[in-house]
């Protein structure tokens, strides 16, 4: 009989502090940020079995600032001559994914992203803090820190 391991809870991981963020997924959350997204987190997944180096995670308040929020970003990157690989979920608005094959844009309604909690999924990559052009933490409901 196979043996029953026993899974550890996930260690919460503190967020990067200092890490500027460079190129293509810092012009996407700026982006974001620019439509007043909500929550901005990038995980760097590039330490995990993922398919991709980072995640860009973001919520807008419905499912039009979702579409904002979308189309800023690859309103943005288009400009630099980059174009989203794969999109999916624009129609329905919920949750809109961007595969930029480097990294992946998901914009969430609340409740979309609360259900499917990828920051837990993904609970073994470092999470990299994001700031606003003031240089405060961005927090859950647009609220900022100092």
């Amino acid at each position: 009989m196979a043996k029953t391991e026993k899974r550890r809870p996930p260690i919460e991981k503190k967020p990067a502090r200092g890490r500027k963020l460079t190129g293509e997924i810092a012009k996407a959350v700026k982006a974001a940020l620019d439509k007043k997204a909500m929550d901005v987190v990038v995980l760097d997944l590039r330490q995990t079995p993922a398919f991709t180096d980072f995640f860009l995670l973001c919520s807008g308040q419905n499912t039009r600032q979702v579409h904002a929020i979308a189309d800023a970003v690859e309103e943005a990157l288009r400009a630099t001559k980059v174009r989203p690989n794969h999109v999916e979920g624009y129609d329905r608005g919920e949750w809109i994914l961007m595969d930029f094959f480097t990294f992946i844009v998901h914009v969430f309604t609340p409740q979309t992203r609360e259900f499917y909690s990828l920051e837990r999924l993904w609970g073994d990559a470092e999470r990299i803090e994001v700031a606003d052009d003031d240089g405060r933490r961005t927090q859950e409901g647009g609220r900022t820190e100092g």
